[in-house]
This record gives C-alpha cells, structure tokens and sequence, in this order.
C-alpha cells in the first residue's frame, strides 16, 4: 500500500465510539490503565512468538512500555516495542471488533455509567477508550519481522471513518498518539501520569518508563516492573491486589476473595487466584475460552487456560507460574501434561478452601446469588471433591425463604425419626414451594429443600446422600415417612387404598396413554392428585428442559397419585363424566408442576363442560 485510504468502521464500532466521546467513563484516568494494557500484552506476544522464532527480538530484546508528551502539541504518547501489527491488522484490529462482538456489548449496556464504561476492557476493546480524552488519535505500527517498508499508520477522529496508509519505521512495536482535548490538558503532567500508573499498572511486569523530571534526555521507570505475583506476599498491599484484579479481568467491582501462593512438591508453581463479586455475561457458555493466564517462568503463555481449573469453576480469575512446564507449552500438551494434572488439582483445592472461608462470612450469600448454579455442576463433574462441594451448596426451603440452607443446617433440624433429606425440583421457587407433593410434609412439619435452578434435577442425579444420610425426592417414587407416620395413619391409608381399588382401575384404564399407574396416596391433604415419577427415573421436569434445550428426552409417563379423602375423586365413583373428570384430574395435576396438557384445547373443553 503506497497511498493513503479512507475506510468506514464497522457500524458497532462507531456506536461504541459515540458512547465512549460522550463521556461514558465516569473515571477518565481508565483510558491509560487500557491502553499500557494493550502495550503490555503486544510484549507478552512477541515473547511467546520469539520461542519458536528468536529473530523477532530484532536488534531490541529488553521490551518495555515508554509513556511521554508534549504540553505545546498537547499529545501523549504510549509507545511499546511488542509484536506490533501489519496492514491487515491494522484495519481488522482497529476498525471492527470481532473478538466479542460488539452488539452483545451494546445489548449489555445498563444505563450505570461506571458499570457501562467497564464493559469496554471486558469485551477487549479497551484501545477505543483513548477517546475519553482525545479528539483524535494517530497510530504508527510495525510487526516484528516484516521490513521497515511494512509500516503502517493508521490515524481516526473517532467519527464514523478512519485513514491507514504506508508507513517506514525502522522500530517494531506499536506508538499510540493521543491530540488530547483541551479539557484533558491535566494528563500533560508527569506527576498525573506517574499516579495512574502506580494506582493501576504497577504490577505490569515490563518497564513502564517516563522521561526524567530534570533531565529529560534520561528515562526511568516508573512502576516495579516485577510480576505481581512474584512479589513476597507481606510486600503487597490489599488495594495493589485488588487493582491487578481489575486490570487482568476487565471487571470494575473488587473481588470477594483471592489467593496468593507459591506451591512445592513434585510441581513448582505460584498461584495467584480470585474470586469475582460477580458473574460475567458469558458465564452459561461452557463453549467460551475461560481459564486463568498461564506464565513460564514469568514468560507469558496464554490467556485462557482451560486445563489449569475444572469447568464447575470456570469463574475464577488469576495467574498461574509454572517453573516445570516447557516454554513452548501448547493446548493440546497441556492436556496430556502430569505436571498441568497436578497443577489444576492444587487450583481446585484451593478455590474450594477459599470458598468454605467465604462461607463463614456475610459474602457468601453474594457469591452464591452469582455462581451457586455453576458450582453445582461440580457434582457431576468432580468425584474427589465431591463431598467439599456438598458442604458449600445452599437452598431455600419450607422453613426458609431466603437461599442459604446447607445440608448441615437441614440435618441438624431433622426431626426424631426422620431417615432421609427430602427435596423437590421446580421450575420456579413458586412453582417448588407451591408443590402439592409437599402437603403431608407441612402438615407433618418436615422441612423440604426448595431447589428450582435449572441445573439442580441434572446434579442431583449425582448426590446420593450427605453425611451419611440419604437425600430423597418427594416427587419420585411412594411417599414412605417411615418413622414419622403413626400406625394409626398407615392403617387408614391401607382401608382408603383397598375400598377405592375399584376406581382406581377405571382411572388406569381411562389414562392408560397418558399415565404409567394409578394409586391412591398419603401425601395429598389439600389437592385430588399429584404426578410422581417412579424411583430412579426421569422426573417430567428434567424432561421438559433437555426438550427446551434441543436434546433427546424419552417421553416419561408419570404415576398419578390420587386423594381419596378429596371431594372431587369422591365424585369419580358413579359419575357418568367419569372420563372427562379422569383427565381433567390428570391435566390440573401436571399444570401443578409447571407442565402443560398435552391438549389444551380438549382440557378446556371439558372443564367448561363441567362448568356449564
């Protein structure tokens, strides 16, 4: 490319660029922690390029950040000697934003300006927030390896186009420009730069260097310049820890909790590992890179390390430091590697035992509000730790609104007799604590666990008992209360089941399509019928959401269970609207439990027959 070009940006970005000139960070200083962000991660590529290719160091293998600007120009100017970029990706990198698309990012876009403005670095498209503060920016570029003739220079006013053209530049790397705004003259001034750069990009590994106040012809550095998690533990501050948080997760709350450690044994490594305060947008997408970054011996890897954590904690941030892996570590021998096994089981006992530390404390409710339903996939993914993760689970129940019941809680409110945890599944909350199945439980007093995320049906599969005692569905199998069932009751039971086996075979034969059995019950006091589904089977609910979620369920046919003592199924012996009562009986039972009938039309057909 000889001549200089004139090319619109993608649509999304100029939204975005309308969003960041009006304004939308409350905190302005944020533009630079993003921009020697981006300066940072140039070098970490070029080291991990140069692995498998040394000549990309040139004739420059000391990286570093170089911040300076001029007062009369009004400029400021941040300048890496990282991998840089070609022509290409110039205009890919600068001019769309592919990585995380940029609707999603405007789709997520709350009205709070401090939570809005954060979402730009979280969506990797930090570089746009220059303009906060410029009214114009120039960037000059060159990729490591490519000629001096292979520059380019890519200049925006941040309106709807951008200009890129040929460029000779003998240093690789990438200088950022900004022609501040006259009303961003405070950040010409050392100290003002100085300051952000200790608040928020201290921990940054490379030099950050700034001319000399004095001598300007010398340069120093201006920031530690040591990996963070390097650092002895007693030398880093709780406010220096939480800033390398933001900067690593784009996030703008602090974290709840983090870890700092250097581990020993048949593996060496340092492990720096934080819990969020909140969920991201893209938490349900087991399909999306997540992981923490991987470093070798302080080289940078790669971000995302998948292998590094299980899936179930696939929330947690931070930075790991091998000193036993292979500097050309890649995915895939990570996947096979001994050492990363030992690795990602550390990171795990660790997330865990930050976690039963949280649940002593007040935040855990936050946490669990957040990450509750991740960690419950756990169950069905982590044997070993499986009992840890039990002991971290909380629910509501009939005793309890709130989300903060433990398995230890329920046990020690067991009443005498009592041989089981009993639970139920829901759609909803509602839809769970509403249940008709829980009617002899509250008559008797038995606290229920409430569970209606939409993982609880799949993990309990995996979670036969707690602490040596069973855990049992209501909605599965006949209702059995052993103990706490008098004699008295279990005799009445029988005399109802024997004198009402006459209707019941008329029900079988009525909704033999539709109902797997039908039999008289205990467990109902105030309804005519529930549906249960039989021990060790498919509950209806777990059914309904693999169909939502495309996936193949079998059709389960559920057991009805009936209450002879309701006036309505007392109405069944005799009744020449025996038929349309059966099935009504049976679509009002699934309607109980979040289903619909498998006809609506023909339900309220007949109900409004009835009626009339």
């Amino acid at each position: 490319m000889t001549q200089k070009q004139t090319l619109n940006f993608q649509a999304e970005v100029a939204q975005l660029l309308h969003l960041v000139t009006h304004s939308l960070y409350s905190n302005k200083d944020i533009f630079l922690r993003e921009l020697v962000s981006n300066a940072s991660d140039a070098c970490d590529k070029l080291r991990f390029e140069a692995l498998q290719d040394n000549g990309l160091h040139e004739d420059a293998p000391n990286l570093e950040v170089r911040i300076e600007f001029d007062a009369a120009a009004r400029t400021l100017s941040i300048t890496d000697n990282g991998i840089g970029m070609s022509e290409a990706e110039a205009i890919e990198n600068l001019g769309t934003i592919a990585k995380s698309g940029t609707r999603e990012f405007m789709n997520r876009l709350s009205g709070d300006q401090k939570a809005d403005a954060q979402l730009i670095g979280q969506f990797g498209v930090g570089f746009y927030s220059g303009f906060i503060v410029a009214d114009r920016i120039t960037v000059e570029s060159r990729r490591a390896g490519l000629k001096p003739e292979a520059g380019v220079r890519w200049e925006s006013a941040g309106t709807g186009d951008f200009e890129v053209e040929a460029l000779t530049r003998a240093e690789r790397g990438t200088r950022v420009t900004l022609h501040l705004r006259e009303d961003a003259a405070d950040y010409l001034s050392p100290w003002k730069l100085r300051s952000i750069i200790g608040k928020y990009s201290d921990h940054i590994s490379l030099p950050i260097m700034m001319r000399k106040e004095g001598s300007p012809e010398e340069w120093e550095t201006v920031n530690s310049a040591t990996a963070l998690w390097a650092r002895p533990k007693k030398d880093i501050t709780p406010e220096q820890y939480r800033e390398f948080y933001k900067a690593i997760s784009h996030d703008y709350e602090d974290p709840l909790a983090w870890s700092h450690n250097r581990v020993e044994g048949t593996t060496d490594f340092t492990q720096l590992l934080f819990i969020p305060s909140h969920a991201p947008f893209d938490l349900w997408n087991r399909d999306k890179a997540h992981g923490v970054k991987l470093y070798v011996r302080r080289v940078f890897i790669m971000d995302d390390a998948e292998a590094l954590l299980p899936l179930y904690l696939r929330f947690v941030k931070g930075v790991v430091d091998s000193f036993d892996l292979p500097l050309n570590v890649s995915r895939e021998l990570l996947q096979e590697s001994r050492d990363v096994k030992a690795i990602r089981e550390g990171n795990t006992r660790r997330v865990l035992t930050m976690l039963e530390d949280l649940a002593k404390g007040d935040d855990y409710a936050k946490f669990y509000g957040e990450f509750g339903p991740v960690l419950k996939e756990g169950l069905g993914e982590d044997f070993g730790n499986r009992e840890r993760l039990a002991r971290l689970l909380r629910f509501a129940s009939t005793q309890s609104d709130s989300v903060s019941v433990s398995f230890a809680d329920y046990k020690a409110r067991m009443k005498e007799g009592q041989s089981a945890i009993y639970y139920i599944t829901g759609d909803t909350l509602a839809a769970a604590k509403n249940s008709p199945q829980l009617e002899i439980f509250r008559k008797k007093g038995i606290e229920v666990l409430l569970m209606a995320d939409r993982v609880d049906e799949w993990a309990l599969n995996y979670l036969d008992e707690f602490d040596g005692t069973p855990l049992q569905s209501v909605a599965k199998g006949a209702v059995d209360l052993g103990g706490l069932q008098d004699e008295a009751e279990k005799k009445a039971a029988e005399e109802a089941a024997e004198s009402f086996k006459p209707v019941l075979a008329k029900l079988k034969e009525a909704l033999k399509d539709k109902a797997l059995d039908v039999r008289a019950t205990t467990r109902l006091v105030d309804s005519p019928a529930c549906l249960v589904v039989t021990e060790g089977g498919m509950s209806t609910q777990l059914a309904r959401l693999l169909k939502q979620a495309g996936q193949k369920a079998p059709d389960v046919k559920p057991v009805l269970e009936v209450n002879p003592e309701h006036p309505l199924v007392k109405k069944l012996d005799g009744s020449p609207n025996f038929q349309d009562l059966a099935h009504i009986l049976f679509d009002q039972a699934l309607l109980a439990e979040g289903g619909l009938p498998e006809d609506p039309a023909a339900y309220v057909k007949r109900v409004n027959a009835l009626l009339a």
